[in-house]
């Protein structure tokens, strides 16, 4: 049976990107790239508008902020393409064009039930905020890692992570601090269908 890890990266104050912000706020280190470069072989879950950024970038498009990729991040990319990806969306047109990439019209939620059911290779989630949200609130979800970064980006950030979120509790099962800044905090999530002290759920 496969696993399923929802996997952030995000500022101190829950944003997952900043307006007038390189990748990784500017912040990764040779800790931070190195680990990356130690995670396991996974099948990537996305929606459409991580795909579509996502397979820009493996086509060669550049931020708009930025002049060209580093070295790091063009690794990434290539990482990423070489990696199998099921992608959800309804708008989409298949075939897809990003290599090794899987179009699912059927629902997110019992497409993935079904893939940990009859898998074993680890899940993991892309970007792709309400795709996160549902898996989570199904109850699909065996570990949430998030990688924080050291910055508040109040005045630009965007796309603020756990809007729409349900009450969750998190059991800690690993921590680290990498390039002595940013934190890996990974969690077995429990969704609950009220407050500890009771109230609305």
């Amino acid at each position: 049976m496969s696993e399923l890890l929802v996997d952030f990266i995000t500022t101190l104050d829950g944003y997952a990107s900043g307006d007038g912000w390189p990748g990784f706020w500017g912040l990764e280190g040779p800790e931070y790239l190195g680990w990356l470069g130690e995670q396991p072989e996974v099948t990537y879950l996305m929606g459409a508008n991580t795909y579509r950024l996502m397979s820009g970038f493996a086509a060669g498009e550049i931020p708009g902020d930025q002049d060209a990729f580093t070295a790091d991040e063009e690794a990434s990319v290539d990482g990423l393409t070489q990696a199998p990806k099921v992608v959800f969306s309804a708008s989409l047109e298949a075939p897809l064009t990003w290599a090794n990439s899987t179009l699912i019209r059927e629902d997110a939620v019992e497409t993935v039930r079904a893939m940990k059911q009859n898998g074993s290779r680890l899940l993991c989630t892309l970007g792709s905020l309400s795709l996160c949200r549902s898996l989570l609130r199904a109850g699909l979800v065996d570990r949430f890692r998030v990688g924080i970064f050291p910055v508040i980006t109040g005045a630009t950030g965007d796309e603020r992570i756990y809007d729409g979120y349900p009450d969750v509790a998190l059991e800690m099962i690993d921590h680290r601090t990498l390039d002595g800044r940013i934190q890996i905090v990974e969690y077995r999530p429990t969704v609950l269908t009220r407050p500890p002290l009771g109230g609305p759920a």
